[in-house]
């Protein structure tokens, strides 16, 4: 994403995420799914938008009284299988709009 477009494209994420949240149009854990891939989309930092992105989900999470995600129980932000299936999990939950695919 260019540079110029990140605080726009966050904002955007951010208030989708409220009215979805206000009108119940998804379940919390597809809300939190959905909230982390918009976010992790607009990439606003050179590392750790998995991370960031992540938490914000697990905040959201946690604010409603739900416990946050286990994110298949493997650390996500070393090489490794387990950060591969992550990352081809967020590109099938763009791809199909299915994102509970991040969950797995």
């Amino acid at each position: 994403m260019e540079p110029y477009l990140i605080a726009t494209q966050s904002r955007l994420s951010l208030d989708d995420a409220k009215f979805w949240q206000a009108h119940a149009v998804f379940a919390p854990d597809d809300l939190a799914a959905r909230i982390h891939c918009r976010l992790v989309s607009v990439h606003p930092f050179r590392n750790g938008n998995g991370r960031c992105t992540r938490m914000m989900a697990d905040l959201y999470l946690a604010s409603i009284g739900a416990k946050p995600f286990t994110w298949g129980g493997t650390n996500l932000d070393v090489e490794g299988s387990g950060r591969a299936r992550y990352i081809a999990a967020l590109v099938k939950a763009v791809d199909t709009d299915d994102y509970l695919v991040v969950l797995w």
